[in-house]
């Protein structure tokens, strides 16, 4: 059975090492990307640099249409879909709640929530046995924040992280006896750019000293996990949160 996966947020980061163990792994992938396309580009070609099976797609995952469309190309240029992974994701800059308006709030959930269940939705609709799939596996990503609050931070990006916590658990037991698998990683402080995109570029290693194993983890440690729970190895786990945090 060919494996076919997507990965939303494969562009860069912990979505771009995922798709790249994933290739080697003998995933077929579909690299989503929401504006930078060069990025995805990048990813694709040193994938099919290694011998395997790439592409590039765009969808901005708040945006439903866009994810309908996506997911049509994914169906014609790669076939019926295995896996999936919703690594699309946003932070804003730190703030307290009493200093945060609507607009950001509605941008977050947009993306982090309403996104990651708009993704699988369609998923289950290619891979459950009840809509004559043969079965897969999704992996949402969460996060360690959704068990700290990150208060005086990100208090809502870390709400939005409690919701794919509940999400994952709530999906993977809806569609247990249907052939998918469903799990989420909750990542702890790992060195990769959202940190920058939270006008914070250096708070990896500055918060090294507050993790149990003295350092920030990286995007691989984080894809290892990932793909995993893809995998066959992880038959029996489902409606799993797994945390990839160093001890925090």
């Amino acid at each position: 059975m060919n494996k076919v996966l997507l990965i939303t947020g494969g562009s860069r980061s912990i979505g771009a090492a995922t798709a790249h163990l994933a290739a080697a792994q003998g995933y077929a992938v579909a690299v989503n990307y929401s504006h930078n396309a060069s990025a995805a580009e990048v990813v694709v070609r040193a994938i099919q640099a290694q011998g395997g099976k790439a592409m590039a797609v765009q969808a901005d995952v708040a945006d439903e249409a866009q994810v309908l469309a996506m997911f049509a190309t994914v169906d014609a240029q790669l076939g019926r879909l295995t896996a999936l992974v919703n690594s699309a994701g946003v932070v804003d800059v730190a703030a307290r709640v009493d200093e945060m308006d609507v607009a950001r709030w509605r941008r977050l959930l947009d993306i982090n929530v309403i996104g990651t269940m708009l993704c699988a939705r369609e998923a289950v609709r290619r891979m459950s046995t009840r809509h004559g799939g043969t079965g897969g596996a999704i992996v949402n990503l969460s996060s360690v924040a959704a068990t700290l609050g990150s208060p005086g931070q990100y208090v809502d990006y870390a709400t939005s992280k409690g919701a794919i916590d509940s999400f994952t658990v709530g999906l993977g037991r809806e569609v247990a006896t249907e052939g998918i698998r469903v799990n989420a990683v909750r990542p702890g402080v790992i060195d990769t750019d959202i940190h920058a995109s939270g006008g914070q570029p250096e708070r990896a290693q500055q918060l090294a000293p507050t993790i149990p194993m003295r350092r920030p983890g990286t995007a691989q440690e984080v894809a290892q996990a990932i793909v995993w729970l893809l995998s066959d190895a992880a038959s029996y786990t489902t409606g799993s949160v797994v945390d990839v945090g160093g001890g925090r």
